[in-house]
């Protein structure tokens, strides 16, 4: 399945942030939180949207490595992953 990217001009500050405060609330990515109030706003779930199972949080993929890595190294791991998917 292609996914397709937006680029969004002219966004006001104070949404930008609204958005990030909401993402940390439920432990998201800022990306992954406009996903989820876009697929929410058009009416689909974000499993809907995805194409694939169901949508996990981070913390469901970490599991109890969270115990011996710092958030740090977890981040910059999955963004690794996140770059080598990309390619």
């Amino acid at each position: 399945m292609t996914m397709a990217q937006i680029v969004v001009r002219q966004l006001d500050e104070a949404v930008l942030e609204a958005v990030k405060l909401r993402a940390v609330a439920n432990k998201r990515s800022t990306e992954a939180e406009v996903r989820a109030i876009l697929s929410s706003a058009v009416g689909l779930s974000p499993t809907d949207s995805a194409g694939g199972g169901p949508v996990q949080r981070f913390s469901d993929f970490v599991g109890i490595a969270s115990n011996k890595r710092s958030q740090q190294e977890i981040d910059d791991y999955v963004r690794s992953l996140r770059d080598e998917w990309e390619r």
